[in-house]
């Protein structure tokens, strides 16, 4: 059974984004294309963000769109290049906004596991104004994680980290992955990031998927000029 079952139709000013995506349990799906592909378009309409204009999106065998559920309402968290923390919260505050029973013994386990992997333990009463761009984004990471939602999106989540960071980051996705089993789609404009944590890729050019497949596949034999340019930059 599919996790995710989605066609989404959203009309932008200069072409109109009509795709497909169909994804099992834990399958790591990358969406890889130039910038204004209509990637982000994508993403922010599983989401909820947006609402598309035409088509149908479920999870879980559940329909979320038509009508548009609400976004509380959905089993997915989205990490976007914004940390969108709250300034008045603490570290600890804003990892676990949102998070029902959160005192009950096996979700404080999770919560301790998170906060001790991403580094968060020695600024856990911090408030979130006195950390740095760095600790920000694992503080977003671990409130993303906080709810083991079943479907995670990534929208060009480490722009603006270093590389050493980057990769702690992904090794820390790939380790959750194994033990919970989500199902996830990442967005980047860099296929070597993508390649790293994501086992298939999917290509977007004007609005529409052109080519899906293995990263050696793409490398292979790239089915437009234009990715072509893209992976050779």
């Amino acid at each position: 059974m599919s996790v995710l079952d989605a066609h989404i139709v959203k009309r932008r000013r200069a072409f109109t984004v009509d795709v497909r995506i169909r994804l099992r349990a834990g399958e790591r799906l990358g969406l890889f294309g130039a910038s204004g592909a209509g990637k982000s378009t994508v993403m922010s309409c599983l989401a909820g963000i947006e609402s598309p204009d035409a088509g149908k999106i479920s999870l879980g065998g559940v329909r979320v769109f038509p009508p548009n559920l609400a976004l509380h309402r959905r089993p997915i968290a989205y990490l976007t290049q914004s940390d969108w923390l709250f300034p008045h919260l603490s570290v600890a505050e804003n990892v676990c906004f949102g998070l029902y029973n959160r005192d009950h013994n096996g979700a404080k386990k999770w919560i301790d596991e998170l906060a001790g992997r991403l580094d968060l333990s020695r600024l856990w009463n911090e408030p979130v104004t006195h950390i740095s761009g760095g600790q920000a984004r694992r503080v977003a990471l671990a409130r993303m994680l906080a709810r083991r939602p079943p479907l995670i999106l990534l929208d060009e989540p480490f722009v603006a980290l270093d590389r050493a960071t980057t990769n702690e980051l992904i090794e820390a996705l790939r380790e959750w992955h194994v033990a919970l089993g989500f199902t996830l789609i990442a967005v980047d404009h860099r296929p070597e990031i993508l390649e790293k944590f994501c086992t298939c890729a999917a290509v977007i050019e004007s609005g529409r998927i052109v080519q899906e497949g293995s990263w050696a596949s793409l490398a292979t034999a790239p089915a437009t000029p234009l990715l072509a340019r893209l992976l050779a930059d």
